[in-house]
């Protein structure tokens, strides 16, 4: 299966779902790149769909901004599968 592109139906709900619990939290993206070690690019980056963020740098940031990982995926595969119930394109 071809890696899915930056812009996928899955991987912005994915982004959604980090960026949503950020900004719930509180935490700004200079407060969560200090929080990680990495520079506030390194967050603006993933944000803005510039990079994608591997499966080390996801758990990183979820238990940063207060998340617990497998939880937050399957949050996200519930996302996911409501579209396509709903017939929404994936």
């Amino acid at each position: 299966m071809p890696l899915k592109s930056l812009h996928s139906d899955e991987y912005e709900a994915f982004l959604q779902v980090l960026i949503a619990a950020r900004k719930d939290a509180g935490i700004t993206q200079q407060d969560l790149a200090k929080a990680l070690g990495k520079p506030q690019s390194f967050v603006s980056k993933y944000e803005r769909r510039e990079r994608r963020l591997d499966v080390v740098e996801f758990v990183a940031v979820a238990r940063a901004i207060g998340l617990e990982p497998g939880k937050t995926i399957r949050e996200i595969e519930a996302r996911i599968a409501s579209r396509s119930k709903q017939g929404t394109p994936r």
